[in-house]
């Protein structure tokens, strides 16, 4: 008879992605704060950047409505459009 642990099993991490343009100052701030903070979560979250002026970018851009960078967003959905404050970035990714 085989014994099953249901409680074993793997979560999938939470994506975040990062809208930036490679001479935006701003955009370095927020993935330098991003690797700074994530660490901290463990595999709860996964980083993904988007190049925003690239081919594929510029597509997503115009489905989700980005107008500017950095923008930010957390399961497909828009939670800064600019660099937030380092608290205020753990609080939100608290709530997850």
């Amino acid at each position: 008879m085989q014994s099953y642990d249901y409680n074993m099993e793997k979560i999938k991490p939470i994506t975040i992605e990062m809208f930036y343009t490679l001479t935006c100052p701003n955009c370095k701030v927020l993935k330098h704060l991003l690797n700074d903070i994530l660490p901290d979560f463990e595999d709860k979250f996964v980083l993904k950047t988007t190049l925003a002026n690239a081919p594929i970018g510029m597509i997503r851009t115009l489905k989700l409505g980005i107008h500017a960078v950095p923008t930010l967003l957390i399961n497909n959905e828009i939670v800064f459009r600019e660099v937030p404050d380092k608290q205020v970035l753990i609080n939100k990714l608290k709530s997850y």
